[in-house]
């Protein structure tokens, strides 16, 4: 484990990649799987990062509305969905 000071975060990261990936490797998995896997994982990431994106820019959206209106931010100008 080069690179990285023994034990910083940096190195437990580095460590924990290599494992998961020596796993693959040493069961002799296939490299579209590895890449595949890798990918899914990136892309649900995105996803749930896009997901709370559109939730806070729409929680924004909400208060720059009801502050041209002069409206009091009540539960009932919520959606019941998001209650």
């Amino acid at each position: 484990m080069s690179n990285y000071k023994p034990y910083s975060p940096e190195w437990h990261r580095k460590r924990c990649l290599k494992e998961a990936i020596d796993r693959y490797m040493d069961d002799y998995i296939d490299t579209e799987t590895i890449v595949r896997d890798i990918l899914d994982i990136v892309f649900t990431r995105s996803e749930e990062a896009f997901k709370e994106f559109e939730r806070s820019n729409e929680l924004a959206y909400r208060f720059r509305m009801n502050a041209n209106k002069q409206l009091p931010i009540t539960l009932h100008n919520a959606p019941v969905d998001r209650i």
